[in-house]
C-alpha cells in the first residue's frame, strides 16, 4: 500500500511541473494557430475568436476563462483554481513568446494540428498531476470525473467535439474535419492517462 504523503510533489516539483506542462500546451496551440486549426476547450473558442477577430491569442484565452474561476473556486477549492490561473497566465506569456522567437512561416496542415494536439495533450496530462488545469472544459472535466469517475478525456471530448463543430462558421470543412482528429487524438491521449488511482503523486 502506498503512502500518499511520501509520494507528493515537492513545491520544487510543482512550480517546474507547471512550467513543463504550459509550455508543452502552448507550444501546441502555437502549431495549431499557425495550421489553421481549431482544438476544443477555451482554447479552441480563443482560436476560433483570434481567426474571426485582430485581437491577439494571448488576450482572448486569459478572457474566456475568466467565468470560469468561479466554477474552480467553488467545485476544485482555492489551491486547485490559483493554480490553474497561474497555468492560463503562463499559457499566454508562452505563447508571446513563441510568436516572438519562433517564426513560422509555413505548417503542413496535418502534421501540425496531430503534433500540436499531441503537445497540448501531453501538457494538460501535466498540469493535472500537478493539481492544475488550463480551466475551462479542463475543470468541467475533472469535477465529472471525481464525482461519477467518468474519464476527464471522455467527458472533454464530447465537448470539444461540439465546439469544433461550431467552427464551420469560421474554418472551411476539411479544416474542421482536422481539427476533429486532432481533439480526438489529444483526449484519447487524456483518457489513457489520467484515470482515478494510476498516478500516485499528489
Amino acid at each position: 500500500m502506498f503512502d500518499a504523503s511520501a509520494t507528493a510533489h515537492s513545491v520544487t516539483e510543482d512550480v517546474l511541473g507547471i512550467l513543463t506542462g504550459t509550455f508543452a500546451a502552448s507550444l501546441g496551440l502555437y502549431l495549431l494557430q499557425t495550421s489553421g486549426a481549431v482544438t476544443g476547450g477555451t482554447a479552441g473558442i480563443a482560436l476560433l475568436v483570434d481567426y474571426a477577430t485582430s485581437w491577439p491569442f494571448w488576450l482572448i484565452f486569459a478572457l474566456v476563462n475568466l467565468p470560469f474561476a468561479v466554477l474552480a473556486i467553488w467545485k476544485k477549492g482555492w489551491d486547485f483554481t490559483l493554480r490553474t490561473a497561474v497555468s492560463i497566465a503562463l499559457v499566454s506569456g508562452w505563447s508571446v513568446v513563441h510568436h516572438a522567437l519562433l517564426d513560422i512561416a509555413w505548417m503542413q496542415p496535418v502534421y501540425g494540428t496531430l503534433a500540436g494536439n499531441l503537445l497540448a495533450g501531453i501538457g494538460l496530462l501535466i498540469l493535472f498531476r500537478h493539481r492544475a488545469s488550463l480551466g475551462g472544459v479542463n475543470i468541467i472535466a475533472l469535477v465529472v470525473q471525481e464525482r461519477t469517475g467518468f474519464r476527464a478525456g471522455w467527458t472533454q471530448l464530447i465537448v470539444d467535439l461540439a465546439i469544433i463543430l461550431v467552427s464551420l462558421l469560421v474554418l472551411p470543412w476539411p479544416a474542421v474535419l482536422l481539427s476533429a482528429g486532432g481533439a480526438v487524438l489529444l483526449n484519447v491521449v487524456l483518457a489513457l492517462n489520467h484515470r482515478p488511482g494510476r498516478y500516485i503523486g499528489h
